[in-house]
């Protein structure tokens, strides 16, 4: 028999689960009253003394004895216990909800000073859960109304305790109703008034925060004739002056182990049990030697996204390699869906790998992807699939790894697949989620508003998502004004029930109020604007060009979109909008803003990028050709090289986005060109090669469709030096002589120093060295009758690279001296630092060992100094050969090892591949540095 005592609302008892029905006043005084020291004996007095109060009739002894023979019938003899002066409830405390719910306050704390935010807010949650209304309801004792204000206490504490968690984690939106609620229940709580202020402040910016302090000091004034606390003095203080302190800029990775590519569950989710229930059991069960895989399908904004997020995070610590998330954009607005290379090319970063160590061929690419992932144990979502065709690829090879899928069509053609079509929610899961978000006791005072808002969202989770945000964001509105305002938005739209026009309406709500907001015109003016960059983010300095509006403004504008919900974060100083907020922005931008007035904007966004490009390539490498495609504005002012490697960093995956949204719209041909050509720059330099010839191809095609010569030139000189750096030698050649042939139809012909070098450089990883040398010879002249002697330094350089493998010792040596004698004149480290390294290696080939040493050394320094982290690396390397051909093994290691600390920080090499090679006695040389000169 297994005994509940309930005293956390009305008294009850269950007995394997079905209430037992106890009557009698004394009875149900004298169990509560054990109850509440349960395990623990009561003494004779204070049974008598609590439970029959003033009653001191010389009977009440023998009463308490009849009561406890009583309760001995009703439930089992054993229970009650006789102890020496009294008795003594044998009953497990975790069988009493008030010490359970003690019990389950004091792991959530423990846990949460352990840093574990999440469980801890879990089992804050499983603990206020516990309470069924007001303790003991309905006792009227003195030590149950003492016992029931001590539990009222901890109830409070514990609910202030559990709001810090959840205002931590983001979601000043859900608590703001909820506090709202409650300070009006306990008007003079200061910690619950500070949250509400900080919920506020977060949700919908300083102006309600600072009306809920002065209504906090109205109330203390008026009630206790005193200021408030100096707490809250000192946060009113803080939203005045904008400290940054207050705002989230940062939350912490979940203590599960959960990698940081999992996007953050939502503590509203509702519903889903039935599904969440299948999807647990279908990534347990595998097929012999194969991983589970999970395949939700359904209409776009139906919610499949959040449920996989939900379930990855609630299984998540059955990983031990942790979660990984692929957004493929298979329907997402304006942009085209991830080919199977790009996401294999994220998957394989994410595993370690980047650059030139992920493969370009997509066959060779998914065989190392599961080669990596065959004996791990990995969850991986794949997000917004288009068809199985671009999910294919991408299943992991280990059995104990384990996939989930959603896609608006169904993924049929998959092998071994389990299969879930997700439909929308029943009325009453909908009003359970608005409820969840904007408070349940707003949703009681008007029902019928909140069933026309819930019928108006067609059950798409999204769609009430958005709308109960909203209120949320806005204690002051009423249900019926919210309502009015999504009946205005369905009277434009012709099928509320279609998925996405559900998505839209709501989206229209929250545009239209910052339309209607006088700190919102910026704000709504943008939000359109921003719909026509296909950019994942957006940065203030890139809205800044799209609108033409100073930075500042533009930020402003930004962070008003982000206190309003209608963008999301993505670190400082940037922000992405959903792909649904998307497609309804742009489709306002195509009914409000001319067409003329939409290219001038998108066009002021990409030469801002291509300037800005252009820039970082001319700090990185002056010798640069950048005037090939001027930009027509100027970009963000980088100060320094380091300046300009963080930026390219950081802008990656925009610069890739705004070079093929030049290429696709109707742009000027130039800026299309400009850009393909800066960002093959930047990310030949970084390693980033897999990317780039998928863009210069569609550079390629647009040269040609204009017969632009010079265009078709640069691209077949971009695809060419990438396809050298892939060690795709034969095709480097092709495209290079292809590029020559180009430059012979420009008025230029002096261009064709660049391809003849590049040219020289594949012919000498080929050994063909007397093409080699004729190729840089043609380019030496060039370059020399050009007058650019940084070039001709170039040229020169790799000359020495041919003299020395065709074993012309002295002729490598005086040739790498007349290298350093010109970058020292010209007065470019950079330049220097791959003289010395190129020095070095004509010294070691030659046997001078320990002067190759001396001019590694310095190439090391100076790479350093410029940025330059691969060349860094491959000096590192072969420094270390140097030194271990020198007999000093332990430095030479000690090199090796640096060499492979930075391959692998710049995620050229994986962890496990870095182990490998050093468990070698003479390591091999590394896959990303051997096609390096």
């Amino acid at each position: 028999m297994r005994l509940e005592i309930k005293v956390l609302g009305p008294f009850e008892i269950t007995v394997d689960g079905e209430p037992l029905k106890l009557a009698g006043e004394r009875r149900i005084g004298l169990l509560a009253r054990l109850a509440m020291n349960a395990g623990q004996p009561v003494s004779t007095e204070r049974l008598l003394a609590d439970v029959w109060g003033e009653s001191t009739a010389s009977t009440a002894g023998k009463q308490l004895h009849i009561v406890v023979s009583k309760l001995r019938e009703l439930l089992d003899d054993d229970l009650i216990a006789t102890v020496s002066g009294g008795y003594r409830l044998d009953l497990a405390p975790e069988h009493v909800d008030a010490h359970l719910f003690s019990r389950l306050v004091r792991q959530a704390r423990e846990t949460r000073d352990r840093g574990d935010g999440t469980t801890a807010s879990r089992m804050f949650q499983q603990a206020l859960g516990l309470w069924r209304g007001a303790a003991l309801t309905g006792m009227t004792s003195t030590w149950t109304q003492i016992e029931a204000a001590r539990l009222e206490e901890e109830r409070l504490t514990a609910q202030e305790d559990h709001v810090d968690l959840r205002l931590a984690t983001g979601e000043h939106q859900e608590v703001a109703a909820e506090l709202a609620a409650h300070v009006k229940a306990h008007p003079l709580r200061e910690r619950r008034r500070a949250q509400l202020m900080l919920a506020l402040y977060r949700a919908s910016g300083p102006s309600d925060a600072l009306a809920a302090y002065q209504e906090a000091r109205r109330v203390t004034i008026d009630e206790l004739g005193v200021e408030p606390g100096a707490a809250l003095r000192r946060l009113q203080q803080a939203m005045l002056a904008r400290d940054p302190v207050l705002d989230l800029t940062s939350q912490k990775p979940d203590a599960t182990g959960v990698s940081a590519e999992l996007p953050s569950d939502t503590r509203v989710f509702t519903a889903r049990a039935t599904e969440i229930a299948w999807l647990d059991k279908a990534v347990a069960d595998a097929a012999p030697g194969a991983p589970a895989i999970a395949a939700i399908d359904g209409a776009g904004g139906i919610g499949k996204s959040a449920l996989a997020v939900h379930a990855a995070h609630a299984i998540a610590h059955r990983f031990t390699d942790g979660v990984l998330y692929v957004n493929l954009n298979g329907a997402a607005a304006g942009l085209q869906p991830l080919q199977p290379i790009e996401a294999l090319g994220q998957l394989l970063r994410s595993l370690g790998l980047d650059g030139s160590a992920a493969p370009a061929d997509l066959g060779e690419a998914a065989a190392r992807y599961r080669s990596l992932t065959s004996n791990r144990n990995l969850l991986i979502i794949l997000d917004n699939a288009r068809h199985a065709h671009q999910v294919r690829p991408l299943i992991p090879a280990g059995e104990a790894c384990a996939v989930i899928i959603t896609s608006r069509q169904a993924m049929v053609s998959l092998d071994n697949a389990s299969h879930l079509h997700l439909t929308g929610l029943d009325h009453a899961d909908a009003t359970a989620l608005l409820a969840r978000i904007a408070g349940p006791g707003r949703i009681q005072a008007e029902p019928h508003a909140a069933e026309q808002i819930v019928r108006l969202c067609g059950g798409l989770p999204l769609a009430v998502r958005i709308a109960a945000a909203r209120l949320a964001a806005r204690p002051d509105w009423t249900l019926s004004y919210l309502a009015d305002r999504l009946t205005d938005a369905a009277r434009r739209l012709d099928a509320l029930e279609h998925a996405d026009l559900a998505v839209r309406a709501c989206i229209a709500v929250s545009h239209h109020h910052l339309r209607e907001e006088p700190t919102g015109h910026d704000a709504a003016h943008l939000f359109t604007f921003l719909g026509l960059l296909d950019t994942p983010t957006f940065t203030p300095a890139a809205t800044a060009a799209l609108v033409d509006w100073p930075e500042s403004r533009a930020e402003a504008a930004l962070d008003r979109l982000l206190d309003a919900r209608i963008l999301d974060p993505t670190g400082p100083g940037g922000c992405r909008m959903h792909d649904l907020v998307r497609l309804y922005a742009r489709e306002q931008a195509a009914l409000d803003i001319p067409a003329h007035e939409r290219a001038t904007a998108v066009g002021r966004s990409l030469h801002h990028y291509l300037a800005t490009a252009q820039t970082a390539n001319l700090l990185i490498d002056p010798s640069t050709n950048m005037d090939l495609y001027p930009a027509d504005r100027r970009g963000v002012g980088l100060p320094s090289v380091e300046a300009a490697i963080e930026w390219a960093g950081k802008e990656r995956d925009n610069l890739l986005a705004a070079a093929h949204q030049a290429a696709g719209d109707a742009c000027a041909p130039g800026t299309a060109l400009g850009l393909a050509h800066a960002v093959h720059w930047l990310f030949w330099r970084k390693g980033w090669l897999t990317e780039l010839p998928g863009l210069l191809r569609k550079s390629l095609d647009i040269a040609e469709r204009c017969g632009d010569w010079m265009g078709l030139a640069v691209g077949h000189s971009g695809i060419g030096a990438v396809f050298q750096e892939q060690g795709h030698f034969a095709a480097s050649v092709h495209h290079l002589n292809e590029a020559l042939a180009c430059w012979d139809r420009t008025d230029q012909p002096l261009r064709k120093a660049g391809t003849y070098n590049d040219l020289g450089v594949t012919y000498t990883m080929l050994q063909r060295f007397d093409d080699a040398l004729a190729a840089l010879d043609s380019s030496l002249a060039m370059t020399q009758e050009s007058g650019r002697r940084d070039h001709e330094a170039s040229v020169r350089n790799n000359r020495v690279h041919v003299y020395y493998r065709q074993l012309r010792f002295d002729e490598a040596i005086e040739e790498a001296h007349l290298v350093l004698g010109l970058w020292a004149d010209l007065k470019i480290p950079s330049g220097e630092g791959i003289g010395q390294d190129t020095f070095a290696d004509a010294c070691r080939v030659a046997g001078r060992l320990t002067e190759a040493v001396d001019h590694y050394r310095k190439a090391i320094r100076l790479q350093h100094e410029t940025g330059q982290w691969l060349g860094e690396a491959v000096s590192c390397w072969w420094l270390g050969q140097t030194l271990y051909d020198l007999g000093r093994h332990d430095d030479a290691r000690e090199s090796w090892r640096r060499s492979l600390r930075l391959l692998q920080d710049a995620n050229l090499l994986a962890a496990e591949e870095v182990r490998q090679i050093l468990a070698q006695p003479v390591p091999d040389v590394p896959l990303p540095i051997r096609n390096q000169l």
